[in-house]
């Protein structure tokens, strides 16, 4: 996906969000970091110049509500960070009785969504709770279903999606990352 395929994506995913809430007001946008919260400040913007309301924006930090942290990025034996790498949790909305719409990147087994809800409760309890991703690879481990994706890039177990931005990498673009074929 090249970086005009991303934004036509977000503008696309932002109509859809309008399309399906209606009462902007109760509605917020929260992304999980990193890349997540980046996606759901560009759709932040567009929902909000779509709509002509501004609507509420935050950030989560799932950290410390994933269960697999001792298994994910393991490289050989051992995890490839030890500690995870905590940001800042930020939801300045009153979140009891709104409609949340929950971004991330890639959607994946589903382990970083369903942290991200645990996360989303213990600061209120929210009317609704929507997922947009930009990308949905399969390979569910949890029963999550995305309401809003950019695009479903069916992978194969050993494969891995990068979602780069400008904010972050410099570009925006998704590629996939293959493993190198073994030669005899």
């Amino acid at each position: 996906m090249t970086g005009e395929q991303m934004r036509r994506t977000l503008v696309r995913i932002a109509h859809e969000i309008l399309e399906k809430n209606h009462d902007v007001q109760s509605l917020a946008l929260v992304g999980i970091h990193t890349r997540g919260a980046f996606l759901a400040r560009r759709l932040h913007e567009l929902v909000g110049e779509f709509s002509g309301t501004p609507v509420a924006f935050g950030e989560v930090d799932i950290s410390f509500y994933r269960d697999d942290v001792a298994t994910r990025g393991v490289v050989g034996a051992v995890p490839k960070s030890p500690h995870p790498v905590v940001k800042d949790t930020e939801l300045s909305f009153e979140l009891d009785g709104a409609t949340v719409v929950l971004v991330d990147d890639v959607l994946f087994t589903g382990r970083t969504i369903r942290a991200a809800i645990d996360a989303l409760f213990d600061f209120g309890r929210p009317s609704r709770i929507q997922l947009a991703v930009l990308v949905d690879r399969g390979h569910r481990e949890l029963p999550i279903r995305p309401e809003y994706v950019g695009k479903n890039m069916p992978t194969a177990l050993n494969e891995r999606i990068e979602v780069h931005m400008a904010e972050v990498d410099g570009a925006d673009e998704v590629v996939v990352l293959r493993p190198p074929r073994k030669t005899d």
